[in-house]
């Protein structure tokens, strides 16, 4: 959440954020490498085979490059033609996102692999270092960090901090 460079308007757009509006900032961080492997590890893993899906659960933690997910479960939906590549991730229950000094919570994320982005809902709080955004729905392209706050904007910034 690169919001340095952006402060002065990211203030500005912030204050002016109105009920279920959405709202563009920077989340610079928060990028991934989306060509690197995808490591899933949990407690749980139950495959099937009928749907090309497989469901993680327990203590599940993801990571591509230096981006983590964590969540009580995450189910792995595949491309077509076998579990080669991934298609899409979808966590419920204490989702976590970790990338750089930016983190982000909430009750569900779904990431879209091939797309690069990650959709967070309920109660979204995303943070780095004091500063604090929330929003109902926050959309992440990993490629570029850039995020779209959508619902009940609110935003806490630090005084003092570039």
């Amino acid at each position: 959440m690169t919001l340095r460079p952006l402060l002065p308007a990211l203030i500005l757009s912030l204050a002016a954020a109105l009920p279920a509006m959405a709202q563009n900032v920077a989340f610079g961080g928060m990028q991934a490498d989306i060509s690197a492997p995808v490591e899933v590890a949990a407690d749980n893993l139950t495959v099937d085979q009928t749907d090309g899906s497989a469901l993680f659960s327990g203590n599940v933690v993801i990571g591509q490059g230096e981006m983590r997910l964590s969540a009580d479960e995450v189910t792995v939906d595949y491309a077509p033609g076998g579990q080669e590549r991934i298609s899409s991730l979808t966590a419920i229950g204490n989702v976590t996102l970790v990338s750089g000094e930016d983190a982000a919570e909430a009750q569900q994320a779904v990431y879209d692999v091939a797309a690069g982005n990650v959709v967070l809902t309920g109660d979204v709080l995303l943070t780095q270092g004091g500063n604090v955004l929330q929003g109902d729905r926050v959309t992440v392209d990993l490629a570029t960090g850039a995020a779209q706050v959508q619902g009940r904007v609110r935003s806490v910034l630090q005084p003092g901090r570039d």
